[in-house]
């Protein structure tokens, strides 16, 4: 009898941000990541240089939990999810946790997508989502198998979601998602008329 079984699986977490706390007012969050995208100048001259569609506070803000309070309570709460996800990885940490590296806001326009990346030199990478207006962006992750696939033929599109490729992940208004950094994604256009917001971050360890 043949036998077939599942190795070296990538798992994704999935959870409400106040799972695991008591909760973040996701509307003050919104209002505070539109206060800083208008009066981050620098982030917005970076936006514009490079091309960057809406604005990231990723290359010109790095203090975010010092500056602004509601930013400190988002990252206690992102704290528990990261130490309950490592435990679900088996990591052994030796007593040293995984602590934040960055964390940004983006805000993506409709017709802004952001290209397929990693985020190297950390090991818990994540995004929770501040607004997700109908019909915008799902978040796309790529099976990290893909550049060795070599000569295999294509999925038939009724393939399993752990067989496929590509897995296309929507989430809601105040979902954390959490991954291994070394696990490709990116953000297709934004369809909808109004703007996406998110908030991602890195998380490293030692």
């Amino acid at each position: 009898m043949s036998q077939i079984k599942s190795l070296f699986v990538t798992p994704l977490y999935r959870a409400r941000l106040s799972g695991l706390d008591e909760g973040v007012d996701i509307s003050e969050l919104a209002a505070s990541c539109w206060s800083i995208a208008e009066d981050d100048e620098a982030g917005q001259g970076w936006c514009e240089e490079n091309g960057y569609p809406g604005y990231t506070s990723y290359a010109s803000l790095t203090d975010l939990p010092w500056r602004f309070p509601i930013f400190a309570e988002v990252v206690k709460a992102l704290d528990a999810h990261i130490a309950a996800f490592a435990e679900h990885l088996a990591f052994d940490l030796e007593d040293k946790p995984l602590t934040l590296q960055d964390i940004w806001i983006n805000i993506l326009p409709e017709g802004g997508t952001h290209a397929s990346h990693i985020h190297p030199h950390s090991v818990i990478s994540g995004t929770m989502y501040v607004a997700m207006p109908e019909g915008t962006s799902a978040l796309k992750l790529e099976d990290p198998r893909s550049s060795r696939m070599m000569a295999s033929p294509t999925r038939r599109k009724d393939a399993p979601e752990e067989l496929r490729q590509f897995v296309y992940v929507e989430p809601d208004v105040g979902d954390v998602l959490l991954w291994e950094s070394w696990l490709r994604h990116e953000v297709p256009m934004n369809m909808s008329e109004d703007d996406r917001i998110s908030v991602s971050f890195n998380y490293g360890w030692g």
